[in-house]
């Protein structure tokens, strides 16, 4: 896969309390295919497109990392160095959701805007892929 340009949405998954009935629901209404993801006793789900082998979203339960947020929606916006847009966030009257943390072989942080919407700022490594 190749590495997200900056300012685009890399990635969206949706975080709920039960994963496993919401990725059936997603696959019913949008026609998707699940790939199962290991998550070390329990497991996500990444939602494939009907002939595609790249994932669409991810399907995920509110656990461990993930228990705090809400059920939502959250797209990964890809920037160039996630502490400097962490900084800049909250200079500009925004809040840290959660602080910056290794995803993958990349950096992730999650942010409110000052309207209250959250989204998540993603720095990729070198090789990182979504599922």
């Amino acid at each position: 896969m190749d590495t997200p340009k900056a300012g685009t949405i890399s990635w969206t998954d949706l975080t709920v309390p039960n994963a496993v009935a919401l990725k059936d629901f997603y696959a019913a209404v949008a026609g998707w295919g699940v790939m199962p993801i290991d998550m070390g006793g329990y497991e996500d789900f990444c939602m494939m497109p009907p002939g595609s082998d790249a994932p669409a979203a991810g399907i995920c339960h509110a656990r461990g990392a993930n228990a705090d947020l809400p059920p939502m929606w959250l797209v990964y916006i890809t920037v160039p160095d996630v502490e400097a847009s962490v900084n800049t966030c909250v200079k500009k009257g925004g809040k840290i959701v959660r602080a910056v943390q290794a995803m993958g072989g990349g950096k992730m942080a999650v942010i409110q805007d000052p309207a209250g919407a959250i989204a998540a700022l993603f720095q990729p490594g070198d090789g990182d892929a979504s599922c």
